[in-house]
């Protein structure tokens, strides 16, 4: 029995990197018995078969994602952009508030910074403390301070179509040669480049998952978020939280709201509270008894 790494899924195949070799396992049929689907990061022990092998066990995940499939993420890092496409910060907000539910890390990284500077989506983020990033994978602006920020961590990306997330990995590594697509003038985003989830290594320790795009970042793999679970996700309202003039404050219309009051005085920015009610629209539609 041996232990590795889940370094890509294809076709029923799970390659495996161990000892500095890469395996060709199947899973063992109980996986499927069981509902347990094996994952691109996932730590798991498996007997060799000739060429081959098969996956015996999964050791404990740190954490999980349905889609993109990956387990054991240190850091989701999303590329974004102020170019063509510009990137909405709903997006970057749905996705930061599912990594508080799961207990992973995010930050930001806003690419193409040679045709605008990304200095609006920056400072919004680094003001709530994501680690922020401008870069541009064209020129290779600010890419090796990238790299240094996700030294020794195991990191997923992922980002809109037409972001140049691909690009930024290509940069960041050229030994990736991850297929790129222009970016359509017409519709504003990229074509759909990335098909599967991988673990690349980029050296001195450092692990990057690539994945598909914001539309496969799904919250219907995910364990769902209540109403009254976002305003604990969304870290710039802790502060706040316990001096409103309601104890049941939902942080929308009450009066003497201090949540409200620190969005207004700008200490909670404005497009971060926007999302915040959005989501609250959306996660009040969730009925508990429906889902047990």
């Amino acid at each position: 029995m041996e232990e590795g790494t889940i370094v890509r899924a294809l076709s029923g195949f799970y390659y495996v990197r161990s000892g500095g070799r890469e395996i060709a396992c199947r899973a063992r049929g109980r996986f499927r018995r069981e509902g347990v689907t094996p994952l691109v990061g996932d730590h798991v022990r498996f007997e060799k078969d000739g060429t081959g092998g098969t996956v015996t066990e999964i050791l404990p995940r740190r954490n999980a994602f349905g889609r993109p499939a990956a387990a054991n993420v240190d850091l989701l890092v999303m590329v974004v952009s102020e170019a063509i496409p510009v990137t909405d910060p709903y997006l970057i907000d749905r996705v930061t508030v599912r990594c508080e539910k799961n207990g992973v890390g995010s930050a930001l990284v806003v690419n193409k910074c040679d045709l605008a500077d990304g200095r609006r989506l920056a400072s919004i983020y680094e003001s709530v403390g994501l680690p922020v990033w401008r870069v541009s994978a064209r020129t290779g602006e600010g890419i090796n301070a990238l790299r240094r920020g996700l030294r020794g961590k195991i990191c997923c990306f992922t980002g809109n179509s037409g972001v140049g997330k691909s690009s930024v990995l290509n940069a960041l590594h050229p030994a990736f040669s991850i297929p790129t697509a222009e970016v359509s003038q017409k519709l504003g985003r990229g074509k759909h480049t990335t098909r599967h989830v991988e673990l690349f290594d980029l050296g001195e320790d450092t692990f990057i998952f690539d994945t598909p795009g914001f539309s496969s970042f799904g919250d219907e793999t995910e364990e769902p978020i209540f109403p009254e679970e976002l305003p604990g996700l969304f870290p710039e309202f802790s502060p706040e939280l316990g001096a409103c003039r309601f104890d049941d404050c939902t942080h929308r219309r009450e009066p003497g709201c201090a949540v409200r009051g620190a969005v207004e005085n700008g200490a909670i920015p404005q497009s971060r509270y926007n999302s915040y009610l959005r989501l609250y629209d959306e996660a009040s539609q969730l009925k508990k008894w429906e889902l047990r």
